[in-house]
């Protein structure tokens, strides 16, 4: 289940991705090294060995939450992303942290569905297939017609080869632009469970599809489609089918138990400061609360009980106003691992431009493409963007790598626009056109206001 990947292969993945920050890489590849080799050790030792969870300090923009996605991913672990600051004390008006769990647990099951929906997709082809051609080729009534056996037998084995050939056809595409009529499964029929399940009400772990399913029966309706699209349809009815559902949600459990991963974005901001009036108190609560789900306890969730005592947890924040001293103290004690995350400098912004596998100017080069534009940035142009950049975050609030989002869309504001009516041309952008487009901006502190 876990990727068996050594710390370098994991860092050298990561750097592929994003510039720097190599303590940070180092630090969460470990801690999913260890992830592996816990589940190597004999079952006592097994459940002895938690995760050593792990702080992420340093400003927006520099790559904390993009660090941790790419490892959820690398690692294939469900993997959820929240906002402390939306959570609130149990009491108060807002959602309570066991949600992170439910959610985490939901989109595991998703996941792990979606495999498994892959595993049957073969199978559920092969019978999508069938169903189609009985629609496309209804079987002959022999038996109601009274006809002799061998002329039935012919009549069978006619119908067996136009079977055959209508299959072929099929498969190569001949039948595509034929409409045929079938029997799909009525949204709106359970429209009314899905209201009352995302309402809030699923925090109190009551699966109302299952209480509620025998007063709101499952409704059909014809339609009218063409093959195609009746096909993929009877494909997705079919592999629903094959999935045995009770063992996707035990799987599931088990990768959000043993491989999931929590990134607690913003944690700086429940951190309580001196005195414990206003809102701090709130905070303090927010952080009691969440201590027993980072510490190990058991959630219910309407798939069933969820242990959280391997469940990796990264919290990350910007800690300009406060301290991860602030937080309280058994809070601190659960997040051993601290790593500091360094400002980007120019040269960082230019290879951020460059170098990754989805770098910013390939993305801006492969959107032109599509309009027939050849793009193309001289050195001395990406230089001088991320040297703009810069100065912009030094002058004004400092958004990391974001800035250089907004400074490129502006720079090729107008050739975005024009670039229907630019097909075969080759567009350079030199250091003069970059400077044209963003004088104005860098000369005026009201102006450059509006680039973030």
């Amino acid at each position: 289940m876990i990727e068996c990947l050594t710390p370098k292969e994991i860092v050298e993945t990561l750097d592929r991705f994003i510039i720097g920050q190599e303590e940070a890489k180092k630090a969460v590849a470990i801690a999913l090294r260890n992830r592996w080799r816990r589940q190597q050790l004999p079952p006592h030792l097994k459940e002895e060995v938690l995760p050593k969870n792990i702080i992420m300090i340093g400003p927006t923009g520099v790559g904390k939450t993009e660090i941790a996605r790419r490892l959820a991913r690398l690692a294939k672990a469900p993997f959820i992303k929240v906002e402390a600051s939306k959570f609130t004390e149990v009491g108060y008006v807002g959602r309570d942290v066991e949600s992170i769990i439910r959610d985490l647990t939901k989109l595991a099951v998703q996941m792990v569905k979606s495999e498994a929906a892959e595993r049957v997709r073969g199978k559920a082809r092969a019978n999508a297939e069938e169903r189609l051609l009985d629609i496309l080729l209804p079987l002959p009534p022999v038996e109601k017609k009274g006809y002799p056996t061998s002329q039935g037998e012919e009549l069978k084995e006619q119908h067996r080869r136009t079977r055959e050939k209508l299959r072929e056809m099929l498969r190569q595409g001949k039948l595509d632009d034929r409409v045929v009529e079938i029997e799909t499964e009525e949204k709106g029929s359970t429209a009314a469970i899905e209201v009352i399940s995302s309402s809030g009400l699923e925090d109190m772990d009551i699966n109302f599809r299952d209480m509620l399913g025998n007063l709101f029966p499952k409704r059909y309706k014809k339609r009218r489609v063409k093959v195609p699209e009746a096909l993929e349809i009877f494909v997705e009815e079919e592999a629903q089918r094959l999935i045995d559902m009770d063992q996707v949600v035990r799987e599931a459990i088990e990768r959000v138990e043993n491989a999931g991963i929590v990134f607690l974005d913003e944690i700086d901001k429940i951190a309580g400061r001196e005195g414990g009036h206003g809102p701090d108190v709130s905070r303090e609560g927010v952080q009691r609360d969440l201590l027993p789900i980072v510490e190990g306890t058991t959630v219910a969730t309407k798939y069933g009980m969820v242990r959280t005592e391997h469940i990796l947890f990264i919290a990350a924040g910007a800690f300009h106003v406060s301290k991860p001293s602030d937080l309280i103290p058994e809070l601190q004690g659960r997040f051993p691992i601290r790593v500091e995350l360094k400002s980007l400098t120019k040269e960082d912004f230019v290879r951020i431009l460059t170098e990754p596998e989805n770098a910013l100017l390939k993305q801006y080069k492969a959107l032109m493409e599509t309009e027939g534009v050849h793009l193309e940035c001289t050195p001395e142009a990406i230089e001088e963007v991320a040297n703009i950049s810069v100065q912009l975050n030094e002058r004004m609030e400092n958004i990391g790598a974001r800035r250089l989002y907004t400074v490129m869309e502006k720079v090729l504001e107008d050739l975005s626009f024009h670039a229907p009516d630019l097909k075969g041309r080759e567009i350079t952008i030199d250091v003069a056109y970059v400077r044209e487009r963003l004088e104005s901006i860098i000369r005026d502190e009201d102006l450059s206001r509006y680039i973030l």
